[in-house]
């Protein structure tokens, strides 16, 4: 029961506050050498920005049938607003991107497919090469790892922990709520998608640099079923390597109970 209060979320933290100074959401283009497009995210600043301060950034990815503007559904501005106002999470710059790294970055007909989730393990290269580039030149970011998080919803978890994994230099905190399949082989008959699997068990890992500063936050709802196996063998694959990772199960579903809790607790954690 204690291990379960941990992980609730205090009434109201993700609603304005009379007395709160809330920061502001962005919609921005960038060009992608990786698409050959122009793409957009939204970037959030927090309150009371200093376009002259540095700060620390967070990249917060979304699901597989979602774009930039699924997590808009997911108060961020609120709940890092207010973390930020009771002192409790650092003032940071959020980064919202479209993870779905095509040439057309809408959402498909048909969504678990295997050229649809492609799209989504491109993603990497346009961050590497094309994202994070132009928000180094137009925002005052830093660049140290201690001072870079990724996170991400559903598929925007299991991108998450493969860029954390395979950028181990630059992230030095990771975060995956309700991580999807494909990380892994995938192994059971009731997955959405039988992917050959990102990494190996024995690639769940970080270097021995990384093992032990590296923030890594996995979560999943009490009602996900598939999702509650995927996570704990996710967990126990990291654990398998000398990485562990927190991991909590708390109210909800495959939807933004879930994924609240997570952004609330993992901003809570960052940059400390």
């Amino acid at each position: 029961m204690a291990n379960e209060l941990k992980w609730q979320t205090p009434e109201g933290f993700d609603i304005m506050k009379d007395g709160v100074t809330y920061g502001k959401l962005t919609e921005v283009e960038y060009s992608s050498k990786t698409t050959g497009t122009m793409r957009k995210c939204f970037v959030y600043t927090p309150p009371n920005y200093n376009p002259d301060a540095i700060y620390p950034v967070m990249y917060l990815l979304h699901g597989i049938g979602g774009t930039h503007a699924e997590w808009l559904n997911g108060a961020p501005n609120e709940i890092l607003s207010n973390l930020i106002a009771y002192g409790e999470a650092k003032p940071m710059i959020v980064v919202i991107p479209n993870v779905r790294a095509a040439k057309d970055d809408s959402i498909p007909a048909e969504i678990f497919t295997l050229t649809h989730t492609a799209a989504f393990d491109n993603f990497i290269n346009d961050l590497r090469n094309d994202l994070m580039p132009f928000i180094s030149a137009n925002y005052k970011v830093s660049d140290k790892r201690e001072e870079c998080a990724i996170a991400g919803l559903s598929m925007g978890g299991r991108e998450s922990l493969f860029i954390g994994v395979s950028m181990p230099e630059t992230f030095g905190y990771i975060g995956a709520f309700s991580p999807a399949p494909g990380l892994l082989a995938s192994t059971n008959p009731n997955d959405h998608m039988q992917h050959p699997g990102m990494l190996t068990v024995e690639g769940m890992t970080l270097p021995d640099e990384y093992k032990n500063n590296t923030f890594m936050l996995i979560c999943n709802g009490y009602d996900e079923a598939m999702f509650d196996y995927l996570a704990k063998s996710y967990m126990d694959a990291f654990k398998s390597n000398g990485v562990t990772p927190i991991y909590y199960t708390t109210d909800g579903g495959h939807d933004f109970r879930v994924w609240k809790n997570g952004l609330y607790h993992f901003a809570k954690s960052i940059f400390k």
